[in-house]
């Protein structure tokens, strides 16, 4: 692998002002992950986010979750798949009628939080998330997490789909990603994240919290935006990523 996409999650405050590292982080990502006004965020965020993204080069994604901004889309809310294929249709819609507001335009969805760790392991809610991207948002891949099911169910339905890997998240076994619950699952050191990854270019493999290691594929990798650490983490990954001979580009164009 000689070159990998850096994305974070982005535009997650309220109000007409984006959280200011924000900014710092796109001068160092090349993807924003732009949450669509479920988990966070609102209409000015989101235009403002992308106008940023647009004047930076960064390719804007949608980043759509359940309707919880108190709970930040980390709480799992029990819809049905009726509902899930509206929640998505609606936000990704949203923010993609903004883009063009804006100025910008959308080329992915990378859906969040809880509602992304119940597709990672439920084939249905996957599906009903793939579902409604290929009926209302077909021009848009999907970047999902490697190895999991809506990998699965973005092949069936013949979405385009990226896989990425998390730069601050440990790994269970299976390729899940472990609970925030449990202690060890967030990474705080830039250093120790920028080694895992870099021997994961060696080998391909993630090594998981029980000692384990997991074969992964990587498009892009994920630096938490709202991680208090995130953006000397960004900074410490693209640095010592170029210097091995690995090139920081999109994904997508």
């Amino acid at each position: 692998m000689t070159h990998i996409d850096l994305n974070a999650d982005l535009g997650e405050s309220f109000g007409p002002w984006v959280m200011g590292s924000d900014a710092e982080m796109m001068d160092v990502i090349t993807s924003a992950n732009i949450a669509c006004g479920g988990h966070a965020g609102d209409h000015k965020t989101m235009v403002q986010s992308l106008q940023m993204a647009k004047e930076k080069s960064v390719v804007a994604g949608a980043h759509p979750g359940f309707e919880d901004k108190e709970g930040f889309g980390r709480r799992r809310i029990p819809l049905t798949s009726r509902e899930i294929e509206y929640l998505i249709a609606a936000q990704v819609g949203t923010i993609k009628g903004l883009a063009e507001f804006a100025g910008n335009k959308i080329t992915y969805v990378k859906v969040h939080g809880a509602l992304s760790n119940w597709a990672a392991k439920d084939i249905d809610v996957s599906r009903a998330i793939t579902r409604s991207i290929k009926a209302a948002h077909s021009d848009c891949a999907i970047l999902a997490v490697s190895g999991t099911q809506i990998e699965i169910a973005a092949r069936e339905i013949g979405l385009d789909v990226y896989s990425e890997i998390f730069a601050d998240r440990a790994y269970d076994d299976d390729g899940n990603l472990v609970a925030r619950s449990i202690e060890g699952a967030v990474l705080e050191s830039a250093e120790v994240a920028a080694d895992r990854l870099l021997r994961f270019f060696e080998t391909g493999k993630m090594p998981t919290i029980n000692g384990g290691e997991i074969a992964l594929d990587a498009h892009s990798i994920c630096i938490h935006g709202d991680n208090a650490h995130a953006v000397a983490m960004a900074k410490e990954i693209h640095s010592r990523l170029t210097s091995n001979g690995i090139v920081i580009a999109p994904f997508m164009k």
